[in-house]
């Protein structure tokens, strides 16, 4: 990702733009520090990529799914009392 310093943005702001349209995302910094991420509207976020239960209703988790495979695992590490 690109990063520019602000008098730059400011000089180049209408190429920047369409270059954020175009899907080509970048960063204004002021003295190297990052200050800000420029992206079109429309472009997907941190957020809206990572979806918590996407999959409700299409899979199952079976009910001994906390204890599947325990006497396989009592017989390696001997029985925990």
């Amino acid at each position: 990702m690109q990063t520019v310093n602000i008098h730059e943005a400011k000089t180049q702001l209408s190429r920047l733009i369409e270059q954020a349209v175009n899907g080509d995302s970048f960063v204004i910094a002021k003295a190297g520090k990052p200050l800000v991420k420029v992206s079109r509207l429309d472009a997907p976020s941190d957020r809206q990529v990572r979806r918590l239960g996407f999959m409700a209703g299409q899979i199952t988790v079976p009910d001994d799914f906390d204890r599947m495979g325990c006497e396989e695992i009592e017989h390696l590490f001997g029985r925990a009392e």
